[in-house]
């Protein structure tokens, strides 16, 4: 618990003066654990988003609180991975052959 209130006040030290200042809105705050858990702020967030969503969908709030729950999950591994061993998304996919490229090499006669 005193882990997630040390990162979130450091994320506000560092954040919250310019969001309100320059871009006139409220900041949150969003710190996760390596394990799963997440803070106080996180977690209140989420219920609200949670609860907004809910309504707007007309969804049961509970299949919304775990599908919001799940998407962050995915998200946070996806990010993770990448972070590990970098993109391979369509940017490689359709990479040109050696011979095909133009290097501008001179070669030595």
């Amino acid at each position: 618990e005193k882990m997630y209130l040390d990162h979130e006040q450091e994320k506000k030290r560092f954040y919250s003066s310019r969001i309100l200042e320059v871009e006139h809105g409220c900041f949150t705050p969003l710190v996760f654990s390596t394990t799963g858990g997440m803070s106080k702020e996180t977690s209140l967030f989420f219920k609200r988003l949670s609860e907004k969503l809910s309504i707007k969908t007309q969804q049961q709030y509970a299949d919304t609180v775990g599908f919001v729950r799940r998407r962050i999950r995915i998200e946070l591994l996806r990010t993770c991975l990448i972070s590990l061993r970098g993109h391979r998304g369509r940017f490689y996919e359709h990479s040109l052959d050696i011979d095909e490229m133009d290097l501008d090499f001179v070669r030595d006669s």
